[in-house]
């Protein structure tokens, strides 16, 4: 039987907030991580072999993508991927701090965000099909609450990108499913992250009917319950861990 210590998991956008809190829970857990972020290895990242798991790569640049895969598939002992996370996400603000709305988005900025939140998330997920079916593995995408409604902070860039990325989920689970894999979503409202907005504490307690922010950690717990055996007949779905901001 695979115990957690035989698992892998690949992780994009594990420097801060979400992606941190899923992989510090994931190697209690006993999984072993594989991470990519644009940024060099940080001192910060105190788990074991946090340095030599850390890939460095831009999902911006998608010439550069196969490249990071193969690096990925060079560390897979078995050639096997038990899991895949994507979390890499970006979302420009004005220069005041302000939302980028239609007007003010450029081509340039549109072609970065829709690069970065989905174009490279595909790209992963064809690249590393055949580990993944191996390992009868599991994908899961962390869109957002913004890519269902519009939000006071976030771009319009960067919700299109996650209401591409919730449909490119379902795709996935279409066309892998047969397969073996899995594929899921989760979106995230409101979560306690070093990159809050100014204003959300206000707008948490008009909009959020738990009346707080969501925690790091419970994102990270919802990630593994769809990487684990106790969801293996959900595929294709999207969940909400907003404090029923949604409703």
């Amino acid at each position: 039987m695979m115990t957690p210590g035989n698992r892998i998991m690949l992780l994009t956008g594990a420097s801060r907030g979400i992606g941190h809190a899923t992989v510090k829970l994931f190697m209690e857990r006993g999984w072993r991580i594989l991470t990519v972020s644009r940024h060099p290895f940080s001192e910060e990242c105190k788990w074991p072999g946090a340095r030599e798991s850390h890939i460095q790569a831009d999902l911006a640049d998608l010439d550069s993508i196969e490249d990071m895969i193969a690096d990925v598939r060079s560390r897979l002992p078995d050639g096997k991927l038990h899991a895949l996370v994507n979390n890499a996400g970006i979302s420009p603000k004005a220069p005041d701090g302000g939302k980028l709305g239609v007007e003010a988005t450029d081509a340039r900025t549109w072609t970065h965000v829709l690069n970065v939140n989905l174009v490279s998330t595909a790209l992963i997920a064809r690249g590393l099909l055949p580990e993944l079916e191996a390992a009868k593995g599991s994908i899961v995408n962390v869109t957002s609450i913004v890519g269902s409604r519009v939000h006071p902070f976030a771009g319009v860039a960067y919700a299109a990108s996650k209401a591409g990325l919730a449909t490119l989920t379902r795709e996935l689970a279409h066309e892998f499913g047969p397969r073996g894999v899995r594929a899921n979503a989760i979106a995230p409202g409101e979560i306690g992250t070093s990159i809050l907005s100014p204003g959300t504490d206000e707008f948490v307690a008009k909009q959020v009917p738990l009346k707080r922010l969501g925690e790091p950690r419970e994102v990270a717990e919802t990630i593994h319950f769809l990487c684990s055996e106790d969801s293996a007949y959900i595929n294709g779905a999207e969940i909400h861990i907003n404090g029923g901001q949604h409703v």
